[in-house]
């Protein structure tokens, strides 16, 4: 009996620690923000990665101003930039290892937790 209630006890508290790890945003929503606003770095701020998502905005303005007085070159090499770690962060999304701010994994729907 005494074995049974060790176990029982040691299942709990892995379900207890597993269920933390769980974030409570949405993981529909950070897939959608990413996907659509990523550039700007709209998910970011939802996630609750501050310092991610202010650089990456201001990565973002950077980009637009350099376009519009005609510094093309470093507009598209910082858009490049931008674009190419948007599309590191929706992968890290869809395939369920990209962290919040908290450092809770976003999982997605039946993904189990290891």
């Amino acid at each position: 009996m005494i074995y049974y209630d060790c176990v029982l006890q040691l299942l709990i508290r892995n379900f207890v620690i597993f269920e933390s790890l769980k974030s409570i945003k949405k993981y529909s929503t950070a897939v959608i923000l990413s996907g659509i606003f990523g550039v700007i770095g709209i998910h970011h701020f939802y996630l609750g990665r501050w310092k991610m998502g202010l650089l990456d905005f201001c990565l973002f303005v950077c980009t637009m101003l350099l376009y519009f007085t005609n510094h093309i070159l470093i507009a598209g090499v910082l858009f490049t930039i931008d674009g190419i770690h948007t599309i590191i962060v929706t992968y890290l999304l869809l395939t369920g290892q990209y962290k919040d701010g908290k450092g809770n994994l976003i999982i997605f729907p039946g993904q189990k937790l290891n």
